[in-house]
């Protein structure tokens, strides 16, 4: 029989070389901790430079018009005060923001009811006349808002349409189209081949691929689409400036501006109209900021 031993010797340079190995491994876990912690912080400073901007505003809009200049501007007012909301909600608030939902509700049902069937043409009927309307729309991407203020201020006036709330819905849809349909074709042509080529198999009319395939698999870049379009129709300002007049017929952007000169001075109060007219928005952001997300990086990652 062969008995082993082991010279101490032996034994202490296996018991180090472990305690190194193991020190290795620690120090190589807190380097590896220590990267994932500074995205971690240079994503808190960004929230809070994204944030205060909110904070600020409605921290300013609790403020009396007294205490606005000598309170400290990143702390809670001292005296806050619900009175400048009392102050713009009298002042036809109501009105305006009732005139911005209803030109932004029906303005993005527009857009997006075209550039769905647009893009569904234009990525599975492959013609050449679905190319020519392609690069039409991608044509308008090229087109400024500003330049066409002009002949779209008398086109609208032509169809005595001018200083009605159809004068701001035609052009935002106008506009919105090309961009919607562009995300919407690069969604859409991900989509397998085969499952539209089974469908037709199948007997499915391309109305019934459309709302059975097409609708459901796309919805982040229609989430995507919504928010945008929405977010753009929403803070719209020179079509409202040149194709409206009258206060029955104001929607937010435009009657925002018209408050500097209500509330001369008064700062928190105008702050206040700017807050309430902003929560539609941050809450349709934060609602569906994950399909947002993928809508955004579909078909661009590759």
């Amino acid at each position: 029989m062969r008995v082993h031993t082991t010279l101490p010797g032996a034994a202490h340079q296996q018991e180090s070389g472990t305690d190194e190995h193991r020190q290795r491994d620690q120090r190589t876990l807190r380097w590896y901790r220590l990267w994932e912690c500074i995205p971690a912080f240079f994503g808190v400073i960004w929230l809070v430079i994204a944030f205060f901007p909110i904070l600020y505003m409605f921290m300013s809009s609790l403020r009396p018009q007294t205490d606005f200049l000598t309170d400290i501007p990143w702390l809670p007012p001292s005296h806050p005060t619900l009175a400048n909301y009392q102050n713009v909600l009298q002042n036809d608030f109501g009105l305006y923001f009732a005139n911005s939902v209803f030109v932004t509700l029906l303005s993005v049902f527009l857009i997006v009811a075209v550039s769905l069937f647009a893009a569904y043409a234009i990525s599975r009927i492959l013609n050449g006349f679905t190319r020519v309307v392609f690069s039409l729309f991608l044509l308008g991407l090229a087109i400024p808002l500003q330049a066409t203020i002009i002949p779209i201020y008398a086109m609208i006036t032509d169809l005595h349409l001018y200083d009605t709330l159809f004068a701001l819905i035609l052009p935002s849809v106008a506009f919105g189209i090309p961009l919607s349909v562009l995300v919407l074709v690069t969604y859409i042509r991900d989509i397998p081949q085969e499952l539209h080529e089974s469908m037709l198999l199948d007997g499915a009319s391309h109305f019934r691929i459309l709302r059975s395939l097409v609708l459901p698999l796309s919805r982040p870049a229609l989430v995507t689409v919504i928010i945008y379009e929405t977010i753009q129709v929403w803070n719209s300002f020179l079509f409202p400036l040149v194709l409206t007049q009258s206060p029955s017929v104001r929607v937010l952007p435009l009657a925002l501006w018209s408050y500097q000169g209500q509330f001369t001075t008064d700062v928190p109060a105008i702050l206040a109209a700017v807050f309430l007219s902003a929560i539609p928005i941050i809450l349709l952001y934060v609602s569906g900021r994950r399909q947002l997300l993928s809508g955004l990086m579909a078909g661009f990652s590759k």
